[in-house]
């Protein structure tokens, strides 16, 4: 399995091996799979997705590319490709559609093979991905096989796993109502499909400019009631692009079409799955909604305008009106305190609060307020309990969203971290505080280094740690001479017993700034403090005088865009 591969499919340095590859899998038959490829105004990347799925070898019989009325260029690209390569066809639309759903139909109609994968223009096959679904589609007679996707961000190159608790193990499921597990997992690319299965059953994606269709096909497929058989190979690899023109539609969420949409998407799909007699599937589906979809808006909320806040709130609420008690217990304990929060309020209100309790990992910020001994959220919305805090069956130490305020100040010889660990309706008193172990972990890397610094109160229910490292010490564990970004996270050790509890820290304080600081290892050495877009502090490093004017220059960059 492999969580990290480059754009053609080879492995990035320091991951595990790719997929095998498709010489070493002669048992499998060849030409079953079309792979339909769609793609709108991209001719920078269409030619890399094509490629990537004709590389899959011969198991592939033809790549089906879809121009949905492009006006770039991307049409003469797919017909240029197509003059040197027969496996490939392209089916060229008159008019744009609005969407992805209705491509990926032109598409599934135009394919002639028994199985079907769909690709998107800005996205890569890894080597092997489509030899390890039909091995096991084919092994386990499922008309469904589904493997790991992983979503890189770009040009950071940072990877993380889509649903990784699915992909860990081959697993076969007969029923999928019987693993309602597989719900969450709504991406449609990840997956191959027997062609007759989707048309025999009718399932085709929303028409027209419907964004999500991936939510409404998931439904449909699972609805069926497919045998699914699962890969831990990396089977496809979802680009990322934050910073250009033209955002990918799942993306553009700053305008609040983006959030109608979603929860358009979703109760869609929930009423297909409803209708198909999937009650357990439609429960994942929305407790899935308040644990992912919830949380990732609400994160977002601080850095919207009043207007789109007060739209947002309205749809929110109007959504979750329909839920039942039941579905809010069944989430996460995060999800269903800010889905209370929405209901018991009218307007928006504490969106600063809201956001650092959807962060991953979640921080209840102070204040902390109680109402008849019970935790609640603030005083005056006393129906909004915090339940799992305090009283039996409460959550132990280690999985409690403990806040902790780090502010970071870097100086010529070494860089100061102070520390402040908010206790949480006595349950840290409790446990009894001792010692901070800070952990500095290079994003996309291995190297990792650890501080510790006891712990020492500093109020009535609030405790500080100070520690000191040296900066370019710290840059000379990364690796070349490039940009460096640290995570900053942390391990509270109490002396009760129990498990340390591990977060990350909350930025604060004056000294996230950029500075540039004298180093005899490096001559030169940019360090600046920042806070992630969640709100938790990371460290970016620029040894070098190389390092640092790149750090400018892309600074530059941005702000012409």
């Amino acid at each position: 399995m492999i969580a990290n591969v480059n754009d053609d499919g080879t492995p990035a340095v320091g991951t595990p091996d790719p997929a095998p590859d498709l010489d070493s899998a002669p048992d499998l038959p060849a030409a079953r799979i079309s792979v339909i490829v769609i793609g709108f105004d991209d001719a920078r990347h269409i030619g890399a997705a094509v490629r990537s799925a004709l590389a899959q070898g011969p198991v592939v019989a033809e790549v089906v590319a879809v121009d949905d009325a492009s006006t770039d260029g991307t049409g003469a690209i797919l017909d240029r490709l197509a003059a040197r390569e027969p496996r490939l066809r392209v089916v060229h639309r008159s008019v744009n559609s609005g969407g992805c759903g209705t491509p990926r139909n032109d598409g599934l109609r135009a394919a002639t093979s028994p199985y079907v994968m769909f690709l998107d223009s800005d996205d890569v096959l890894p080597a092997g991905a489509a030899a390890a679904l039909l091995r096991a589609a084919l092994q386990h007679d499922a008309p469904v096989a589904a493997g790991l996707c992983v979503r890189r961000e770009l040009p950071q190159r940072r990877d993380t796993r889509w649903q990784p608790g699915l992909y860990r193990t081959a697993a076969v499921h007969d029923r999928p109502e019987a693993h309602a597990a597989l719900l969450p997992d709504t991406l449609c690319v990840n997956k191959l499909y027997a062609r007759a299965f989707l048309t025999g059953n009718g399932i085709a994606f929303p028409e027209g400019p419907y964004r999500y269709e991936d939510f409404v096909f998931t439904a449909r497929v699972l609805a069926a009631g497919p045998r699914v058989a699962t890969v831990p190979d990396a089977v496809y690899i979802w680009h990322v692009r934050r910073n250009t023109d033209r955002p990918s539609l799942s993306l553009d969420r700053d305008r609040i079409g983006n959030w109608q949409a979603r929860v358009l998407a979703h109760q869609h799909a929930v009423e297909i799955l409803r209708g198909a007699g999937g009650t357990a599937l439609a429960q994942a589906a929305r407790v899935k909604f308040l644990d992912h979809d919830l949380r990732m808006y609400v994160r977002e909320l601080p850095s919207r305008g009043p207007a789109y806040r007060r739209a947002w709130w309205r749809v929110a609420r109007g959504c979750l009106a329909a839920y039942g008690e039941a579905e809010f217990a069944a989430a996460r304990a995060p999800a269903r305190w800010i889905a209370r929060v929405l209901l018991a309020a009218g307007a928006p209100r504490d969106l600063e609060r809201l956001a650092q309790l959807a962060a991953r990992p979640a921080r209840l910020l102070p204040p902390y307020a109680a109402v008849a001994g019970l935790p609640v959220w603030a005083h005056d919305l006393p129906a909004v309990v915090l339940d799992g805090l305090t009283g039996p069956g409460a959550k132990p130490v280690r999985r409690l969203p403990v806040t902790v305020d780090a502010g970071l100040r870097t100086g010529p010889a070494r860089a100061e971290l102070r520390l402040r660990v908010h206790d949480l309706y006595g349950r840290l008193a409790q446990a009894g505080p001792r010692k901070v172990t800070v952990e500095l972990r290079l994003r996309g890397g291995e190297p990792a280094v650890a501080y510790a610094a006891p712990l020492t109160p500093e109020g009535p229910a609030v405790w500080g740690a100070r520690l000191y490292f040296g900066l370019g010490a710290l840059a000379a564990q990364g690796s070349g001479g490039g940009t460096q970004v640290w995570d900053v996270r942390v391990r509270l050790h109490c002396g009760r017993g129990g498990a340390p509890l591990r977060t990350a820290v909350r930025a604060t304080g004056p000294g996230l700034r950029r500075t540039i600081l004298p180093s005899a290892r490096h001559g030169v050495l940019l360090a600046q403090p920042y806070a992630t877009a969640t709100g938790s502090l990371a460290l970016r490093l620029a040894p070098g005088v190389r390092g640092a004017v790149g750090v400018v220059v892309r600074r530059m960059r941005g702000w012409f865009r």
